[in-house]
């Protein structure tokens, strides 16, 4: 179970890690070999949210969202009603008499 829980990730886990990672690779007090193994590890999280096809995390993330919620709700919940029925047909009939009557009048 453990192995498993270790592939899921969420992208704000990954990019918490990024920014610690990010940290230490611009501490001064760090040695020559951290800052390279932070460089490593920052390219490797970098490329893993590439991969999994995240925004980056500013104000792109906050489009990415909508555009993804927008798209939600343009498939709808119930199906759309099949073209061509009778009720197409009663529909336009019932507004050609309304627009006729009106003229009438």
């Amino acid at each position: 179970m453990i192995r498993v829980a270790r592939l899921i990730f969420s992208a704000a886990d990954v990019r918490r890690k990024l920014r610690a990672v990010s940290a230490l690779a611009e501490n001064a007090g760090a040695t020559e070999h951290e800052r390279a193994n932070a460089a490593a590890l920052k390219a490797r999280l970098q490329q893993r949210l590439k991969e999994a096809g995240e925004p980056a995390g500013d104000w792109t993330d906050n489009a990415y969202r909508l555009g993804k919620h927008l798209t939600e709700l343009r498939k709808g919940v119930s199906p759309a009603s099949p073209k061509g029925d009778w009720t197409d047909n009663a529909f336009r009939l019932g507004k050609v008499l309304r627009r006729g009557y009106k003229k009438w009048l």
